[in-house]
């Protein structure tokens, strides 16, 4: 970071030429290396020093550091990996992290450093403690008030590959900082054992922001300590005490370096409000023209005039200009308004690149772009259970690129709990097919850093209901990465889990709406079979975006046919496909309930109704091409069906369809949606039955739409 990148970023200046790190959409200091060219390929990251998006939420950064740091354990332990060399020179990269001592309280924190202990991988952490968390002291933070204390347990015995290097420093000795750091970074990159830096007595020169100073809560003697053993203080005394400068040199490199930096800060300012200032006034220019002609000339010029006498122009201040002129012009020919209308609408969608794009990947590696491969069977395909269609998948996408891993809990020697990766790990071995401990957040850390390090990870979390324990790493850090660095960084985790009805509260879980809700930037794939499954893992596979996969947990005991090219076929994401032809109503589901939405639509067969079955396959993103559309302008009245909450999936794909893509204008009745229940699913078949949606719920719903349309036909027979 180049001090005209800082200010760049402290002004939110929203062009990454100038600002590189986050394109204008971070606050200052978070910092990040473009590993990415302009065409979306990778760099050559050993030829350049790499820092991974920064993001706010306090420990966040943890989770990441696991799979930064393993990455290099990976790239020097597996053969396959050997030839990788733009993202490793043998394993020898170590990942620093960074963290306050406060924020060590976060058990994410302990989880990281439990991960980065048990994988035995290269990463440095240094804690800096300055004793308060903003004006909490370290007594209300950690027990023992000392974070070297409670961290012995972790320290490793001599000669053991086993736990952490822990060191504890003075903030204001800066040799000591430096030996210490030395030390710890060369044994971590030969050895790959981990480290803890506990930098101990920092100052915090200032509060933690601008809304006050920290002595509000500080003691006086802490104060006048601060003062005497400020880091800057110290290490100038070093200097003097060492001979390396003058006293007079000392003031004369400080005033040039004041002079630099107010003269950098000035330049950036002047970059961030040029072209600002250029649209200032082109507005300012066309108001004055309305102006001419309006019959609310003096007020149109007092607009103007207040626009330009802005100091500092936001373009939100241009925005709402333009709306008072509209606004004040409403009265006039439309010809009066038309350039101003124009311009508005022309920069409208430039400031929605501007802040919006890189959300998802755009080019040729978008998910979206990889074409459809249908499954090829034989004349007599076996039929086989599902987690066997999965296992031939995942042996065919490990036999095909080195870079993919796979692990979770029960991933590596069993083969995952329903055995997709049954005898995977004995195939490829540890590093390849992996366990891990009960530790969902860094599971995913894991698979975020190992990604954004060139590999391609498939992170398992057992169940959907504990997707919960990764959500918020998977909302903060891993849906926002390509966004929030402007699309300079990516990491194509894909996450693999299972869900939706089963057998108990814990283990049946459907919780989308809240899921999709949160990742925006991920793919959200919902396949109702392990064809169509495996079919999505091989799309993710192909494109650079992360995606999240839910399986059916009640699929894998079921037959389906094995096609020849497994490995090679591909689902679109955000397509649907519609399992059964009908007329009179449209069912929209996903998962789970396509089978028995499917047996309801059989059923209102019986009585004369033609229900059209749509399988949504894809949450996020959702329906590109208005295929349920198409099937509700044959029908004119839609029913969406799942086992989220109320207001949850169903509305949400209500407003997609009716909303979004105008099917409003096509509905002859009122749309319906039919969740599961508010609480959660009770244990048992009889649980499940009346905690989600089932077929004779589906019947009555849709007959009853039916008797609506016309009641001779479709008499109520059941209230």
């Amino acid at each position: 970071c180049t001090l005209e990148q800082y200010f760049a970023q402290l002004y939110a200046h929203a062009d990454v030429e100038a600002e590189p790190m986050t394109g204008g959409r971070q606050m200052n200091a978070h910092f990040a290396t473009r590993l990415l060219n302009p065409d979306g390929s990778w760099k050559n990251l050993t030829e350049q020093y790499n820092s991974s998006a920064d993001l706010s939420p306090t420990g966040s950064q943890m989770p990441r550091l696991v799979g930064l740091a393993y990455a290099s354990r990976l790239y020097r332990e597996l053969e396959a990996l050997k030839d990788f060399t733009q993202f490793s020179r043998n394993g020898n990269e170590v990942a620093f992290g960074t963290i306050g001592n406060a924020s060590c309280a976060e058990g994410m924190f302990w989880e990281a450093v439990n991960a980065l202990g048990v994988l035995k991988s290269p990463a440095v952490i240094a804690i800096w403690d300055d004793e308060y968390g903003i004006s909490v002291p370290n007594e209300y933070q950690v027990t023992k008030g000392n974070l070297s204390e409670v961290l012995k347990g972790f320290q490793r015995e001599p000669g053991s590959r086993e736990g952490f290097d822990i060191y504890t420093v003075k903030g204001w000795d800066y040799p000591a900082l430096v030996e210490t750091f030395l030390q710890a970074a060369t044994v971590a990159r030969e050895e790959h054992v981990p480290a803890i830096v506990h930098v101990v007595e920092l100052t915090q020169p200032q509060g933690h922001s601008t809304s006050g100073s920290h002595e509000r809560y500080k003691p006086r003697e802490r104060l006048e300590w601060e003062r005497a053993f400020d880091c800057n203080r110290k290490f100038r005394e070093w200097i003097l005490n060492q001979g390396l400068a003058s006293e007079a040199e000392l003031e004369a490199l400080e005033a040039e370096e004041q002079r630099r930096v107010e003269e950098t800060r000035d330049r950036a300012w002047e970059a961030y409000q040029t072209p600002i200032r250029k649209e200032r006034t082109e507005v300012a220019g066309l108001i004055a023209c309305m102006a001419e002609q309006s019959r609310q000339r003096d007020a149109l010029l007092q607009v103007r005039s207040q626009l330009l006498g802005l100091k500092a122009p936001l373009r939100r201040d241009i925005f709402a200009a333009i709306r008072e002129a509209l606004m004040l012009s409403k009265d006039d020919p439309e010809a009066v308004r038309r350039p101003l209308i124009e311009w508005k609408q022309t920069q409208e969608e430039v400031n929605r690149h501007r802040y919006g794009d890189f959300l998802y990947v755009e080019g040729p590696r978008s998910a979206r772009r990889v074409r459809e491969v249908e499954p090829r069977y034989s004349a007599n395909p076996p039929l086989v259970y599902g987690f066997e269609v999965l296992n031939a998948c995942f042996d065919a996408i490990l036999k095909r690129d080195p870079r993919v891993v796979a692990f979770g809990e029960d991933v590596g020697r069993l083969g995952d709990v329903n055995q997709g990766f049954k005898g995977l790990q004995e195939k490829y071995g540890e590093l390849r097919v992996s366990d891990t401990g009960i530790r969902e957040c860094t599971i995913l850390g894991q698979a975020i850093g190992l990604a954004m390090r060139g590999l391609r990870p498939i992170a398992e979390v057992q169940y959907l209901d504990y997707l919960l324990y990764a959500l918020q790493i998977m909302s903060d850090d891993l849906a926002t990465v390509h966004w929030r660095s402007a699309g300079g960084q990516i990491a194509p985790v894909i996450v693999r889990t299972r869900g939706h009805r089963l057998e108990g509260v814990w283990h049946s879980g459907s919780l989308m709406a809240g899921i999709i809700h949160l990742v925006r930037g991920m793919n959200v794939l919902v396949p109702r079979d392990m064809t169509r499954a495996a079919g999505f893992y091989n799309t993710l596979l192909q494109s650079d975006e992360p995606g999240l996969i839910v399986e059916v947990l009640n699929g894998y005991r079921l037959k389906e046919a094995l096609p020849e090219n497994i490995g090679e076929i591909t689902v679109p994401v955000g397509v649907p496909e519609v399992l059964r032809e009908g007329s009179d109503v449209t069912l929209v589901t996903y998962g789970a309930c396509c089978r028995i939405v499917l047996e309801a639509a059989r059923q209102l067969q019986r009585v004369g109704i033609s229900a059209e079955v749509i399988d949504v396959q894809s949450l996020l993103p959702f329906d590109l091409h208005g295929r349920i559309l198409e099937s509700l302008k044959k029908t004119s009245r839609i029913v969406f069906v799942d086992e989220d909450v109320p207001g949850g999936t169903t509305a949400y794909m209500l407003e997609e369809v009716v909303e979004k893509q105008g099917g409003y204008y096509w509905l002859d009745s009122e749309p319906r949606t039919i969740p599961g229940k508010a609480h959660r699913p009770a244990y048992g078949s009889d649980g499940d039955y009346f905690s989600k949606p089932n077929v004779e719920e589906i019947f009555y719903t849709v007959y009853e739409l039916m008797h609506e349309v016309n009641p001779r036909k479709y008499p109520l027979f059941f209230k």
